[in-house]
């Protein structure tokens, strides 16, 4: 057995994590809390001084860096990031597994999958839904998609990470969802902070407002479920029962978010949007359905 063997055995695999951004920096400390040998790089490579202070080995390239672990986690900006990095180290990517947590597209995602089998690699998409901070803790979960024989050759060390969601095959399908939740959080974001412009032209400082607000957000998940037993099966029956709230009844409120919106003097684009939704709906003759009709416009459906 060599050397890197037996330090394995005894530790815990090697893992290799290129980017070092606060992500990549808090997957890197868990990991060697976890035991396991780290290697990082990072193209500022003074970015490397903490965890490297903490035990992780800094490789000098790409390509001694992929060649020091069977499994190499990605934390980039984008997947074109990946190729600027990793361009040059294609030589060492044979029999390897690629983890990308990097955001971008799903087309772009399959794409590497492509790219990354080419050249001798397994891939694995992933998408990281909590911040830094909460990486490695009962809380952080990560969802996956790939080949489903890599999250289990692999399931002990990404579980260190968070509680892994493989949702199939498709290497676009995490990503997929991972648009899809933050999509819903910036959306609530853009409404938290338009709410609080609202409140604050009546005075209202944020720290009074946001309390209030975010109690509703906590809620929403209560609200939504109410009436549903399973959330999302009347949409995929294509059902939407308007017994406890209407596409007229939820539009009439949007129209008087435009109207408060606009006597405030404040940016209209996100309650704009909204409004468009109800009134596609109701031009399209379902005000008597549930909100939930404005998927319809959504879906490019007429």
């Amino acid at each position: 057995m060599n050397e890197q063997q037996n330090r394995n055995t005894k530790q815990g695999s090697a893992v290799t994590v290129i980017g070092l951004g606060p992500m990549g920096q808090a997957m890197t400390r868990t990991l060697l809390a976890a035991g396991h040998p780290v290697t990082v790089w990072n193209r500022t490579a003074s970015r490397a001084d903490g965890v490297v202070n903490d035990g992780a080995k800094l490789a000098v390239t790409p390509g001694e860096a992929v060649e020091a672990s069977d499994l190499v986690i990605l934390s980039l900006t984008d997947y074109q990031a990946m190729y600027d990095v990793l361009d040059s180290a294609t030589e060492s990517l044979a029999d390897r597994t690629l983890v990308n947590l990097s955001s971008d597209t799903p087309d772009r995602t399959r794409e590497a999958a492509t790219w990354a089998a080419g050249h001798g690699a397994t891939f694995l998409t992933g998408g990281v839904m909590v911040p830094a901070p909460m990486v490695g803790t009962e809380a952080a979960y990560i969802y996956y998609s790939g080949r489903g024989e890599v999250t289990g050759s692999h399931l002990a060390t990404l579980t260190l990470l968070g509680t892994p969601k493989h949702l199939g095959e498709d290497p676009g399908l995490a990503q997929m969802m991972y648009q899809a939740q933050l999509a819903v959080f910036l959306t609530t974001l853009s409404g938290l902070m338009h709410a609080t412009a609202m409140l604050g032209t009546a005075g209202m400082k944020a720290q009074e407002a946001l309390p209030e607000l975010l109690s509703f957000v906590d809620s929403m998940g209560d609200i939504l479920r109410a009436g549903e037993e399973t959330p999302g099966a009347a949409l995929d029956a294509g059902q939407h029962p308007g017994d406890l709230s209407t596409v007229t009844m939820m539009g009439a409120t949007s129209d008087h978010i435009v109207e408060t919106s606009t006597s405030l003097g404040l940016d209209l684009a996100l309650p704009l949007a909204v409004q468009a939704h109800y009134r596609r709906a109701i031009d399209d003759g379902h005000g008597s359905d549930n909100w939930t009709r404005i998927i319809d416009s959504i879906r490019g459906l007429r």
